[in-house]
């Protein structure tokens, strides 16, 4: 349709190292990577990247080589993930604060020869059998090594690097991606989101994040200076604000919970964040309210736009943007339109496009599909699928997530179609409670989640972080959420805690949320106990079928 009539052309000659290597010849006197008062120019960061790729081909590596890197943000850290690029190699990101038994998984699945870190996490690294690279201590022996652009070896078919996400099992899978569709990337958002207008852009995301290589590739490939931010700064949003403003940051994406921390604070403080011209929010599950709010925290000039995308179809497959956006506050802000050289479809069961405003599946098609799943063919066969409406060859990525098209062309996510949550019978989609429980004005986050009290017998749990200290009551959430929900959408048990936990990349961590006391459950403030042998009985049928122990008339 009309909707993914999106070619546009860019350069299918180059891989993105060395997009970087003719932005550094532009440009070799500017910024390019800032961390903690530490600097490094185009022309130091290309030529530092140089003197690892000869080292590293010294070391056999080639075209489409795993090489780990496991290394705490620095500026290190860029010259190692360039260096690999250039080498021919392929970069697998292996975030140190991981899990042992998730990084001895990592390196075993993947082989990887040699694994680029430094000297202070050598020790901590499990057991294994790649040959260690350290940015530092090894350096004076790496410095000696050329600092000209090394011969392309790598090509755009190429893999740029392969990322480990969260799999079936719990055992994580590998996504392989290519040069061709992280160049197809950068050059769709130079087009999108005018790159050569922006300075200065914050870098947030865990190096073993996908948004990591996106916001270095926007950043690097454009000619900005890429901030690395310290990652116990995300959650300290006075520090962060400062430091946006120290290196007039005027980019940045964040999930959706630092920037809700980040709002809280400029509506406390009375600032805001006219400097920005581009605010990105990397989510699926943003509400109408909350873009308002942020609306209002911007200026006239910035751009407030909701990304959204899949690793599997290299980070970023479509945007949306407004001024002004109609509907309810607890509508989901919709996903957008596709980038250039992308194509989204909601598709039935079979395969068969579906009519503007009907829920169904939807895929992903064109320039920014991973090659697969590293060593899993069936599962690259069952997620990469044919596209009927490519050319011969072509794959759609089926993405599990349910979507609708709307009537101007835009795309409204709606939840997730392999994981429907069903309370007693009904679909309940989470965000929603959430977004209605975040409205409380004496709390500032919440996170709404399922657990059974006992087997088979799921039940909605609300986590909660108040915002002066105090958290209300359950009998007064409950009371609230009973006044805009349906009785089955309101929490059966509410969690205080000081804070939400959060995973490495910034999103709410479920899986680390502790489990509620059933036995704390909230009744009436006013028991009345049974009067009778009926209402006895009735009070231990309830009880019984309540799970709880006490049952009030």
């Amino acid at each position: 349709n009309l909707w993914n009539d999106t070619d546009a052309a860019y350069p299918r000659d180059l891989c993105i190292h060395q997009v970087f290597e003719q932005q550094a010849a532009r440009t070799p006197d500017a910024e390019a990577v800032v961390y903690e008062g530490e600097t490094l120019t185009y022309g130091e960061l290309n030529r530092r990247a140089n003197q690892l790729a000869h080292y590293l081909r010294r070391l056999g590596v080639g075209r489409e080589t795993l090489v780990g890197i496991s290394v705490e943000r620095s500026l290190e850290m860029m010259v190692g993930v360039l260096g690999i690029l250039k080498a021919g190699g392929t970069y697998v990101p292996i975030d140190p604060s991981y899990p042992t038994d998730r990084i001895v998984y990592m390196l075993e699945d993947a082989g990887m020869p040699i694994l680029v870190t430094q000297e202070r996490l050598v020790s901590q690294l499990p057991p294994h059998d790649a040959r260690v690279v350290r940015l530092d201590a090894d350096w004076p022996e790496i410095g000696r090594e050329s600092e000209a652009n090394p011969e392309p070896w790598a090509t755009p078919d190429n893999l740029a690097y392969c990322i480990y996400t969260s799999g079936s099992m719990g055992r994580p899978k590998g996504v392989m991606l290519p040069h061709s569709g992280l160049v197809n990337a950068y050059y769709a958002w130079e087009s999108s989101y005018q790159l050569r207008q922006v300075k200065s852009h914050l870098q947030m995301a865990s190096l073993s994040f996908d948004v990591f290589t996106g916001d270095w590739t926007r950043a690097l490939c454009s000619g900005g200076k890429l901030v690395l931010c310290p990652r116990d700064l995300l959650l300290q949003p006075d520090k962060l604000y400062a430091l946006m403003q120290q290196e007039r940051v005027d980019c940045a994406e964040f999930v959706p919970v630092v920037l809700r921390s980040l709002a809280q604070h400029l509506d406390k403080t009375g600032a805001n964040l006219d400097f920005m011209r581009l605010v990105l929010c990397g989510s699926d599950s943003w509400y109408v309210g909350e873009y308002r709010e942020f609306l209002r925290l911007c200026g006239p000039q910035t751009r407030l736009i909701n990304s959204f995308g899949l690793t599997e179809a290299t980070i970023d497959s479509c945007y949306y943007e407004t001024r002004e956006l109609d509907g309810q506050a607890d509508r989901l802000v919709p996903i957008g339109r596709p980038f250039a050289n992308n194509r989204l479809y909601i598709l039935d069961e079979r395969l068969q496009p579906l009519p503007v405003g009907v829920p169904g599946e939807s895929y992903v098609g064109g320039a920014g599909l991973a090659r697969g799943y590293f060593h899993r063919p069936d599962l690259t066969a069952e997620r990469f699928v044919p596209d009927p409406f490519g050319e011969p060859g072509a794959r759609l990525y089926r993405t599990g997530d349910l979507a609708r098209f709307l009537g101007d062309g835009n795309i409204e996510f709606l939840g997730r179609a392999d994981n429907q949550v069903k309370i007693r019978g009904f679909r309940v989609e989470l965000g929603e409670i959430e977004a209605v429980l975040g409205q409380h004005p004496a709390l500032a986050d919440v996170a709404v989640t399922v657990a059974e009290d006992r087997p088979g017998n799921p039940r909605l749990v609300a986590y909660l972080v108040a915002a002066d200290g105090q958290t209300p009551s359950a009998g007064e959430l409950r009371r609230f959420l009973q006044e805009r929900l349906p009785d089955y959408m309101v929490p059966s048990a509410y969690v205080p805690l000081d804070a939400l936990p959060v995973t490495p990349n910034g999103k709410v961590d479920r899986k680390a949320l502790p489990a509620p006391d059933w036995s704390q459950r909230d009744v009436a403030s006013a028991y009345v106990a049974p009067r009778t042998e009926t209402e006895a009985r009735l009070a231990q049928v309830w009880a019984q079928v309540l799970g709880v122990e006490q049952v009030g008339v």
